[in-house]
């Protein structure tokens, strides 16, 4: 039996977007993660700062890394992000997600998302439904 730090590893290594990304696991426990991702040149938009959808992108990795982590498949059904600081090349950002609802079928996350000097950035709830299978069985 794989712990959840084990599970989340095994659905990053076949997660090549997030590894793109350059997403690194921190700490996994039971429906919990921190994880951390450089900003890159080509993550910058017009505005010269972070684009918004590689920032919900490092939450969605963030969902799904906590929300897997139990061997029990989630996908996500509804995301709702706010953005309240600028990201800029050179940054490091950080993803903590938290579950803060549970029931048979759904879960719901609550996601902060830090630059270096753990200024908030973006929050992320993220709402999952459970599909009945196993993550090493897809």
């Amino acid at each position: 039996m794989k712990t959840p730090f084990e599970l989340a590893q095994y659905m990053l290594n076949q997660d090549h977007f997030s590894q793109w990304m350059g997403i690194k696991l921190i700490e996994v426990r039971e429906k919990y993660c921190l994880i951390e991702m450089p900003v890159k040149q080509e993550m910058i938009n017009g505005l010269k700062t972070v684009h918004g959808g590689v920032t919900f992108s490092l939450a969605d990795s963030a969902l799904a890394f906590s929300s897997n982590n139990t061997n029990e498949a989630s996908v996500a059904l509804n995301c709702i992000m706010n953005f309240t600081k600028a990201v800029r090349l050179g940054d490091t950002l950080t993803a903590e997600s938290f579950l803060i609802s549970d029931t048979r079928k759904t879960g719901v996350y609550d996601i902060s998302i830090t630059n270096q000097h753990k200024v908030l950035v973006a929050t992320f709830r993220g709402t999952v439904y459970k599909i009945e299978k196993k993550v090493t069985e897809l």
